[in-house]
């Protein structure tokens, strides 16, 4: 079965983001003061073929912990659709 993940990973809400901060204060310069706060992180798109969803998941999760993710610095989370 084909399954399509979409994945967000995020710096953790702890940490500086000096990318988000760098944005905000460039939104803010451009007039946009309404703008509070941002954060910037990576949206990744995955195809792949399993036989469950359970199967899925459980690539995908491992892809993000072993690769797509820093831990350390960054969380994710992920939604799954078949076809």
């Amino acid at each position: 079965m084909k399954y399509t993940a979409h994945i967000n990973i995020m710096p953790h809400k702890e940490l500086l983001d000096p990318q988000g901060k760098a944005v905000n204060n460039s939104l803010h310069n451009l007039g946009l003061t309404q703008v509070a706060d941002v954060r910037i992180g990576k949206h990744i798109t995955v195809a792949l073929e399993a036989a469950n969803r359970q199967e899925a998941e459980k690539a995908v999760d491992e892809a993000c912990k072993r690769l797509l993710a820093n831990l350390v610095m960054e969380s994710f989370e992920y939604s799954l659709t078949e076809g």
